[in-house]
């Protein structure tokens, strides 16, 4: 007796095809399953039976040697594959992947794109659609399928597709020398099911394969074809939690949906659906405080109703519903309508898989982390405050960061909504993605735990590195990641990095992060004997080595330097005695001394004979602001640098230094506007045009109300700084209505003589 194959072609992750695939296999009653996927699988397809496995779900296959070589089968609820798969497991049937094995599809080399004069495959779907008469293939095809319910003949669909593409094959569409190969193998698999002594087969693939799977040609034929597969490649496949946002179309899956929300509710709603899918959508805008009452739901049914008779459709779409959704939900709004095409057809499931399912030991040391920190992996974002000082939270940051070393983004540091310069606080936002999982197969070469793995992986990246400021950002790494068993390998490698390098700008890059590190040592319980011993050694090389470094250098290198002149300013202010003993604590003063030495490099022969005046006005700026340098100093060095015999251009960039980062001592000390004042209005007209953009550029930087103020006493006449009076700001004082005061102030001292009169304008600072 010969075994009976039925072919049930259907299309991936369609919820018609999904319903189709259930009748007609609750009419055959099959004692074999064969489903298009990866044999690879087979071991493990039992496991779709088990409790804890709840799609969206997926096969991740990847080659053992090269773990970025991976492949991904999703499933949904709605998938017709699934639907089979649990259909036979369920029934504790024979349920076997037939496709091409994935060991041979990572060997197979990918086909050249088309020349411009080659024939592209086209889409069946796109070519059925056109030969009905519509301009829409994903319309049609929900028209024609998905929207259907099985009939009195459970295979009529399927003869109807077949019949389609089997017209479409005839005329060479979509026929690539992959699709060739895969139906060989295919057909393979269904003889030695047929050897095996199954007698009614079940076949669920694609629609496309059906017409090459019912006209099987001889044996030696497909041998032939699949004598030419290139060797395997060694494969681990596994079970994987997958998302509907992964599963659309929208991150680029071949055979991805636009709306998997969507046809997750028309798979699992019993009768009509578009009530129930309407009533979620307005449960959802409530939630977001829109005005959505029962009676917009009862409207919009009524309009997506109509809009389908209109166009000619046997049932709503999702096109209908959501113009309905749009016009009466949303009052128009697509800002409204865009949460609901986010939340309800696209949608946030995640699926969960068994503990049994096989996983790398680095995969499972995750899990088990996961689980003892209670940080549950959400596609949905949310924000996670972590208090350093709190065992759990000290873990779960160094988790955090221990991934971020492994490639692994589930955690990337926010800005927390706690302001706080503490360095016990920390803010992330978590959001898992399913792609995370080949990721760790990846970093499994490191380590078979996370800690192990992160640690070779720094220690192998500081083998690698090449720029001294990666070397310290990975320094910090370790330090935030809890790496202790990595630190003294990268040490050595960060000492002979710096040891040989000689650039001051790539010294003064590395500084800040070393200095960042020791601050977490209090609160982490880190070591920094080591780390405290070379962040001083970078601090002494910069000292002595800025001031050449700084000098003719061009405007571009300039801005680069001031940037790297605040970073070290603010990192040696933070280094203490306490972190560096052998410095007696004079870092500070050997600082201060070489931003004396810059500040004090005029150019004498030109601009490349000296530092540029953006640089000696921000070592001027600096010293300033931490109590080294007097104001009258500051004052007299400024109108140095403002005088005739200097250049405009080098003048206006000193005073973009000088005042960049804080523009309110120019109200504080008026002399110092009117110098300012006196300069700009004697720059000659031929060269102003080129001190302007300089000038625009810092005062744009100031405090909006340090702009107002200097802008409202400069419109109110000339800046006088010598001559004006203390706490007039340089304004002139009505000498009337201070005469008026003289009596009363007279009676108040008990003078009965009364005062004599001051002319004001002549009292001078101190009247």
């Amino acid at each position: 007796m010969s075994a009976e194959v039925t072919l049930l072609g259907v299309r991936h992750h369609g919820p018609g095809s999904a319903r189709a695939v259930a009748a007609a296999l609750e009419r055959l009653r099959p004692d074999a399953v064969l489903i298009e996927g990866p044999p690879e699988a087979d071991p493990i397809i039992g496991l779709a039976g088990e409790k804890d496995m709840v799609p969206p779900v997926a096969l991740l296959a990847h080659a053992v040697d090269d773990p970025a070589r991976a492949a991904f089968w999703p499933y949904a609820e709605f998938s017709p594959e699934w639907v089979a798969i649990r259909y036979g497991v369920e029934r504790e049937l024979p349920v076997r992947f037939i496709d091409l094995p994935a060991a041979y599809g990572f060997a197979v080399t990918e086909e050249a794109d088309p020349g411009p004069d080659e024939a592209v495959p086209g889409d069946p779907i796109a070519l059925l659609a056109e030969a009905a008469g519509h301009d829409d293939p994903e319309r049609w095809w929900e028209d024609v399928i998905e929207h259907r319910t099985p009939g009195a003949d459970e295979f009529a669909p399927f003869a109807a597709v077949a019949e389609a593409m089997t017209a479409l094959r005839e005329e060479g569409v979509g026929e690539r020398r992959r699709d060739e190969l895969r139906e060989a193998y295919m057909r393979q698999q269904i003889r030695a099911a047929r050897r095996a002594g199954h007698r009614r087969i079940a076949v669920v693939c694609g629609a496309f394969h059906v017409p090459a799977l019912a006209a099987m040609p001889t044996v030696a034929h497909d041998r032939a074809l699949l004598a030419g597969l290139p060797k395997k490649v060694r494969t681990d496949i596994t079970w994987v939690p997958w998302t509907y946002r992964r599963l659309s179309r929208l991150t680029g899956y071949g055979a991805g949906i636009a709306s998997p929300g969507w046809y997750h509710h028309l798979f699992a709603a019993s009768g009509d659906p578009l009530p129930k899918w309407l009533a979620r959508a307005a449960e959802l805008l409530r939630a977001e405080d829109h005005p959505v009452s029962s009676a917009h739901v009862i409207e919009a049914v009524r309009l997506a109703r109509t809009l389908a008779v209109m166009r000619g459709r046997p049932l709503a779409g999702l096109t209908e519903t959501l113009d309905a959704v749009r016009s009466v939900m949303c009052d128009g709004s697509d800002v409204a309508l865009e949460l609901v095409r986010d939340r309800l057809v696209i949608g946030d499931a995640l699926g969960t898989v068994p503990d049994a399912a096989p996983a790398v030991p680095l995969q499972r040391d995750l899990s088990r982390l996961q689980r003892s920190l209670r940080l549950k992996p959400d596609v949905e974002p949310r924000d996670l405050d972590l208090d350093l000082r709190k065992e759990n939270d000290a873990a779960r940051s160094r988790l955090l960061h221990r991934l971020r070393l492994l490639g692994v983004e589930w955690g990337v540091p926010v800005r927390s909504a706690v302001h706080s310069t503490g360095t016990f606080r920390e803010s992330w936002r978590l959001c898992w993605q399913p792609e995370f999982a080949v990721r760790i197969a990846e970093a499994a070469q490191w380590g078979t735990t996370v800690e192990d793995a992160a640690v070779g992986k720094a220690v192998g990246t500081a083998r690698a590195a090449v720029e001294l400021a990666e070397l310290t950002g990975l320094v910090e790494t370790c330090l935030l990641a809890g790496l202790g068993g990595a630190l003294p390998a990268v040490m050595r490698v960060l000492a002979d990095c710096a040891a040989l390098d000689t650039d001051v700008a790539h010294l003064a890059g590395a500084l800040p992060a070393l200095v960042r590190a020791l601050r977490y040592g209090d609160v982490r319980g880190t070591d920094n004997g080591a780390l405290a011993e070379a962040a001083t050694g970078l601090a002494d090389r910069i000292c002595v080595g800025l001031p050449p470094a700084c000098t003719g250098l061009d405007a571009a290198g300039a801005t680069a330097m001031r940037g790297h002149l605040d970073e070290v300013h603010g990192a040696i202010g933070l280094l203490e005695p306490a972190d560096a003993p052998d410095a007696s604590g004079d870092l500070a003063d050997r600082w201060a001394a070489a931003l004396r030495s810059l500040a004090r490099r005029e150019p004498t022969g030109g601009p490349a004979t000296g530092v540029p005046g953006l640089l000696r006005g921000r070592a001027v700026r600096l010293l300033l602001d931490d109590g080294r340098l007097g104001s009258e100093e500051a004052g007299r060095r400024m109108g140095l640098v403002l005088s005739v015999a200097n250049a405009p251009a080098d003048a206006a960039g000193w005073v973009e230094g000088f005042l960049t980062g804080g523009g309110a001592l120019l109200l504080h000390d008026p002399r110092l506007l009117g110098l300012l004042d006196a300069w700009l209005t004697a720059v000659p007209a031929e060269v102003f045009t080129d001190v302007l953009p300089l000038l625009r550029r810092t005062f744009s930087a100031l405090e909006a109300g340090v702009r107002t103020t200097v802008g409202s006493r400069v419109a109110a006449g000339p800046l006088d700084a010598a001559a004006a009076p203390a706490g007039t700001d340089g304004a002139l004082l009505d000498q009337a209505r201070a005469d008026a005061a003289l009596p009363t102030l007279a009676l108040l001292l008990g003078l009965p003589g009364g005062l004599p009169r001051i002319p004001l304008q002549a009292a001078g600072r101190d009247t």
